[in-house]
């Protein structure tokens, strides 16, 4: 997302007159215009759900201009909720960070760092964490979007709606830990944890996970939804990679992955004339997300991108070389209305490729538009978490 950020004493008077404006002129407008279902974008959307898109979208467009606007805290605090409870994490040891991981954190000059992390339980209550994980007990291990560089793991994100409902499918995974990662960020902030910052503290979560509060690493459910879906596929692959050399302590990789309307091309291969992230305007993610990209990537370069299997997976430039040999069962969701579709279908060609078809479940929502699960009113929602209790169900 090409942020342009204005300065920040003129940040407040603007966000005001924004919500002033939106309150009293653009929200009316709004409703007037899709009273008329002739006059929604999709056919199939209710005036609710055509208001809430138009809203989020304008949302998008104010942080386009302020940058991120959300109070929640970041990797530095843990702010006290009712629903969950905050952890920290300790860094991973610097000995299971090998080969490329290595040279690419100290090119990028990150490392291994203390963070902070959210329990959450069964029924909106925080879970007993004395309390040992009873053999064959699931748990789920989940990222958050934001592009790298915005939301957050606490319970008063947007984003924890995914949390809530995924602890409501089945009794075998009654608690789920949700990490809060470093953001990045760049001009006209500081430059701060680019990639692979965000891959050392998935790596030290779940090495938490398993040797600090006892899972398998067969009952871990790896979940993402957006940038944290590309997290989750990062992680996957730095232990697949990893588990199993004479020497070296990496725990195997998770039993299950779950990819919410993941983000798996930072590069510009799937912007082709008439593909969905140039055309599918209903969405309320804009074309482009420069400085999202730009952010983190930092210094290795947009054009980094197109060559790496970490941060591409689903690039089309023969370069990259993503297999997914090895990689868990899979369940990905994606909406028919969302700019990352081709991205994300090219992601489950692959996975079906190199895995088999009956390791990759693929759901498209219809008509629904980027990252609808996070948005309880989404009529797409509830069905593609129905989905989700089916395939673990089968597992």
């Amino acid at each position: 997302m090409g942020f342009e950020y204005m300065h920040q004493p003129f940040k407040g008077l603007y966000l005001g007159y924004q919500l002033l404006s939106t309150m009293f002129v653009r929200v009316p407008i709004w409703s007037l215009w899709y009273s008329l279902p002739s006059m929604r974008p999709v056919s199939t959307w209710s005036w609710k759900h055509a208001m809430m898109v138009e809203l989020y979208r304008h949302l998008i467009h104010i942080s386009l201009i302020t940058g991120p606007t959300s109070s929640h805290p970041d990797h530095r605090a843990i702010a006290p909720t009712k629903e969950a409870i905050g952890v920290w994490v300790e860094g991973a040891p610097s000995e299971l960070i090998m080969d490329d991981l290595k040279i690419l954190a100290s090119i990028s000059e990150v490392a291994p760092a203390r963070i902070p992390g959210y329990w959450y339980g069964r029924s909106g209550a925080p879970p007993e964490l004395t309390q040992s994980p009873q053999p064959g007990e699931k748990v789920f291990y989940y990222f958050h979007g934001g592009g790298y560089t915005q939301l957050s793991a606490h319970p008063q994100e947007i984003t924890a709606n995914i949390t809530r409902n995924l602890l409501k499918l089945d009794q075998s995974a009654p608690r789920a830990f949700v990490l809060e990662y470093r953001l990045s960020s760049t001009h006209p902030f500081p430059e701060r944890f680019p990639f692979p910052a965000a891959l050392l503290d998935a790596l030290s979560g779940y090495l938490y996970l398993v040797e600090e509060v006892g899972y398998e690493p067969s009952d871990i459910i790896l979940v993402g939804d957006s940038a944290g879906g590309n997290l989750a596929l990062a992680l996957c692959r730095y232990l697949l990679e990893h588990t199993g050399l004479a020497g070296i302590k990496i725990p195997a990789p998770p039993g299950g992955l779950i990819l919410l309307s993941p983000w798996v091309d930072l590069s510009d291969s799937h912007d082709w004339p008439g593909c969905s992230n140039l055309t599918l305007d209903i969405d309320y993610l804009p074309k482009h997300y420069l400085y999202n990209k730009e952010a983190f990537l930092g210094p290795f370069g947009l054009g980094f991108a197109m060559l790496n299997r970490y941060i591409s997976p689903a690039a089309l430039h023969p370069s990259v070389q993503a297999h997914f040999r090895g990689f868990p069962r899979t369940f990905i969701a994606a909406g028919t209305a969302e700019r990352l579709l081709d991205q994300i279908r090219t992601l489950r060609n692959k996975m079906v490729s190199d895995m088999g078809e009956g390791e990759v479940t693929f759901l498209e929502a219809q008509d629904a538009v980027h990252d609808y699960v996070v948005f309880d009113w989404h009529p797409q929602s509830l069905p593609t978490f129905k989905a989700i209790a089916t395939w673990m169900s089968e597992a």
